[in-house]
């Protein structure tokens, strides 16, 4: 299947199961984009990126590479907002994966936020649906969650970094310590 497809991806764990898919579904022209600003804090930002970096080398996974540690820009638009936070959090991420595939001739974007049971799934699909009409390119849309524990045990088995939480500073905050109040 020819389509020249830009994957935004949060992180290797999340993409193992999808870029396994896509191939298998006969997507074989597949580009990692990295562009991820919510990711707090910069220890964490580094991990998940240089994982990226060592498993596209391992699967042959070409990466583009948008190195922006963006926590002031995301922090400043979801502010007045934590709750609703999820929203900019995708559209900044997808607009601009969205945006570098259609200026360098790339037919077609996805993410890997979908294979997430966490995500706010049906929210990731409208924001694509929407940028790939504004912007005249091809969103490949495909349910990925059916995967993802799948895809934890590959990233394990490939000895990945595994995250503990989505990426922003809210996150890492629900992650434990409303997580701690529960128990």
């Amino acid at each position: 299947m020819k389509n020249k497809i830009l994957l935004h991806t949060c992180c290797a764990p999340c993409s193992t199961y999808v870029v396994d898919k896509l191939r298998k579904d006969g997507y074989d022209d597949l580009t990692y984009f990295w562009y991820n600003i919510n990711i707090h804090p910069y220890t964490e930002y580094k991990a998940r990126l240089d994982t990226l970096i060592k498993y596209a080398e391992m699967i042959n996974m070409p990466i583009i590479i948008e190195d922006n540690y963006g926590i002031r820009e995301f922090t400043k638009n979801v502010v007045d907002n934590i709750d609703g936070r999820c929203y900019f959090c995708y559209y900044s991420r997808l607009e601009h994966t969205v945006k570098y595939a259609k200026e360098h001739g790339y037919d077609s974007f996805s993410t890997t936020l979908l294979v997430s049971p966490y995500q706010k799934h049906d929210l990731i699909v409208k924001i694509a649906n929407e940028l790939a009409e504004k912007y005249g390119i091809q969103f490949i849309y495909q349910d990925f969650r059916e995967g993802f524990r799948i895809g934890q045990q590959m990233a394990r088995d490939a000895g990945l970094y595994m995250q503990k939480y989505c990426g922003c500073i809210y996150s890492e905050e629900e992650r434990y310590l409303f997580s701690k109040k529960k128990k």
